[in-house]
């Protein structure tokens, strides 16, 4: 089994509502719960009673159905949370810590994703973003050993100013996670260009989760190692065995 950290605040948590879009009827996919693997069931995320459809779902729906492989989703998002609570030694990193090295033991992590920064578009916090968010994920990147793993990190959406006056600040956490993918290698940002959100004009809907899922998808496919030299592998096993025949 292949499987995917899932990290940041509550648009990474999802808050879709469920009956805005069809189930995901895939039986390959898989959700980490107390340690060990269960079909996948939403929401995945349950960091809120009122959690909901994530990105992550469409985005394993479509690694799965892409690669013929199981993947699990390894929940470690909290809605609402700052960077400062993801730093490590903080509870938030070393619970997503633990949780990912539990799955190492029956899975192998191919991939994290990361959707962060409604937390920090506050004038005195996102000038920071930039140098914190880099020190997380290559702290997260080297106490789980994932030097060739692709990190995914999305954008925040265009509708956030509607929320409230700081929130205006967005792009510049947009542009930080673009230098990231620019700087850094197997960092792949995901834009959220388009998307519409709920009501709240905070989270994203439903349906836009679908499709930024899909777009995760699209980021990862080019930066995948991991999964794509497993299955070349398995290719050219049973290539050979046929030859021998």
């Amino acid at each position: 089994m292949y499987s995917f950290l899932m990290i940041g605040q509550s648009n990474m948590a999802g808050r879709g509502l469920v009956h805005e879009v069809p189930a995901i009827e895939n039986e390959r996919l898989y959700v980490l719960r107390n340690g060990r693997w269960y079909r996948m069931f939403v929401p995945v995320n349950f960091d809120r009673p009122f959690s909901g459809i994530s990105l992550a779902e469409s985005f394993a729906d479509a690694v799965s159905s892409h690669y013929g492989v199981d993947v699990g989703l390894i929940p470690c998002a909290d809605g609402g949370t700052r960077l400062d609570q993801w730093m490590p030694g903080e509870i938030l990193y070393d619970n997503a810590l633990a949780q990912a090295k539990l799955a190492q033991r029956t899975s192998e992590i191919a991939g994290v994703l990361w959707h962060q920064g409604e937390a920090d578009c506050a004038e005195d916090r996102y000038p920071l973003y930039y140098e914190k968010c880099i020190h997380i994920l290559s702290s997260f990147r080297k106490d789980l050993g994932l030097s060739n793993v692709p990190f995914l990190v999305g954008g925040l959406g265009e509708f956030l100013p509607k929320r409230r006056e700081n929130l205006k600040n967005y792009p510049y956490i947009n542009e930080a996670l673009q230098y990231m993918a620019r700087d850094k290698e197997y960092i792949g940002y995901v834009p959220a260009n388009g998307l519409t959100s709920n009501p709240d004009n905070l989270h994203f809907n439903a349906v836009s989760l679908r499709e930024f899922g899909l777009r995760y998808f699209e980021v990862f496919r080019p930066m995948n190692t991991v999964i794509t030299q497993a299955t070349e592998e398995v290719f050219d096993a049973k290539l050979t065995e046929m030859e021998q025949l």
